[in-house]
């Protein structure tokens, strides 16, 4: 008699169970977690950070351990991003080190299978995914950078394989940790073939005065789920500046919570989503400004297309003590079809009486004016479309300030919009 597939909270948890004996790291943090995910399940609309997100269609998917490690990977890789830096290649959440191109000093590189360390995210009942991830986390990438040193350039990719129609999940966890001082460019990108969950957590710390520039691109395949979650802590004079651009997957969310921990600190959270057919995609924020002088600034665009839905939550708070607070948010969004929908929700929680805080939102079609002009200048409608589409993408695209990884998300944007056009 065969046994029944076990999907949702219980197949996640007896997937835990299976797994639980070689796992490597705490077992009891494990487990503690296990307990909250039991507790909780994954969140559902009624619960309010997700009410514009609905995780049915993963609850009702059953993920299984992937089951090769040595898959080959070389076509799908050819479809990442090419910039001359170092690589670390993660393949259905396991480093693989044949693909990789390992950094070298002043960037320390060492696997979370090896070395295990679960930081400090929470594993309360508000951090349902959080739970998730350290209930099953089997590898991922911890770099560090050390007291005044410039580390450069690294790609840190993921890759998802087709297993003939299995679906997999894959929970990696990651940790970027800065000495005062130091800088370093992660350029993240993930990426795969056919149905599968990957479902990473992020750990970030920023020291006094070091500088993190940290630019995501999350092209999953189109039947694929994509649940990011980060947390980023920022110590005085730092700076964290956060790009995420959202074209693949069926389901999309990245959520991030960003604390400014010391006084002048400063982070960026801005993302673009593109998205067409029937894509949802979601960016939620949290900026908890907890020390004086801090700078926050959330900035996120989307061009939605057929009946795809976009959402951005964005939550500034601001401590008592978190005086001459400079906090900003803003929402566009360009509606290339009348089915198409988008959610915003900006929210504000002010405990200081000497802030600067606001939030605006925008939401149009193409303006027809413009348009008319473009076309009466003898260019193809297409063309046309094409020209108004990148220049509200600009300035988004234009605060991205390494120049190569600019060039690479740019070259994602027009493989993007020539697909909707042909």
């Amino acid at each position: 008699m065969t046994a029944p597939v076990m999907t949702g909270a219980e197949g996640f948890l007896a997937r835990y169970q299976g797994l639980r004996d070689r796992l490597p790291g705490d077992l009891a943090t494990r487990d503690a977690a296990a307990a909250t995910f039991r507790r909780n399940g994954l969140p559902s609309r009624r619960v309010e950070a997700w009410k514009y997100t609905d995780l049915r269609p993963i609850a009702a998917a059953a993920f299984h351990e992937p089951v090769s490690l040595v898959s080959d990977c070389a076509e799908l890789l050819a479809r990442a991003p090419k910039i001359d830096a170092p690589r670390l290649v993660f393949v259905d959440g396991h480093f693989r080190a044949d693909l990789s191109d390992v950094p070298g000093a002043p960037l320390l590189f060492v696997r979370f299978a090896d070395q295990p360390d679960f930081g400090t995210s929470p594993l309360d009942d508000d951090a349902p995914m959080a739970a998730l991830n350290t209930m099953l986390a089997e590898d991922g990438a911890s770099l560090h950078v050390p007291s005044g040193l410039d580390a450069g350039v690294v790609h840190l990719i993921s890759l998802a394989t087709d297993l003939g129609g299995t679906a997999t999940g894959c929970h990696p966890r990651h940790s970027i940790s800065l000495s005062p001082g130091a800088k370093l460019t992660v350029l993240e990108t993930a990426m795969g073939d056919g149905g599968y969950l990957h479902a990473p957590v992020t750990e970030i710390a920023v020291a006094a005065g070091a500088t993190l520039t940290h630019i995501r691109l999350q092209h999953e395949s189109a039947t694929a789920f994509h649940l990011a979650t980060l947390y980023a802590n920022v110590a005085e004079h730092g700076i964290y500046d956060s790009f995420t651009l959202h074209l693949g997957a069926r389901m999309a969310r990245t959520e991030i919570h960003a604390r400014l921990a010391g006084p002048n600190a400063t982070t960026h959270l801005n993302g673009v989503q593109l998205l067409a057919g029937t894509q949802h995609a979601d960016i939620t924020t949290s900026v908890r400004h907890d020390a004086p002088n801090g700078t926050s600034r959330q900035a996120v665009k989307n061009v939605l297309a057929g009946r795809s839905r976009g959402v951005f939550q964005g939550r500034i708070e601001v401590a008592r003590a978190a005086q001459k607070t400079d906090g900003y948010q803003m929402s566009q969004t360009l509606l290339l079809s009348p089915e198409a929908e988008v959610d915003t929700k900006p929210e504000l929680e002010i405990f200081a009486d000497d802030v600067k805080c606001s939030h605006g939102a925008t939401i149009g079609e193409i303006d027809a004016d413009q348009l008319f002009y473009l076309r009466s200048r003898g260019i193809p409608d297409a063309e046309a479309r094409s020209m108004l589409v990148r220049a509200f993408l600009a300035e988004a695209l234009d605060a991205i300030s390494h120049d190569a990884v600019r060039a690479a998300l740019e070259t994602q944007v027009t493989g993007w919009w020539e697909k909707q056009a042909a």
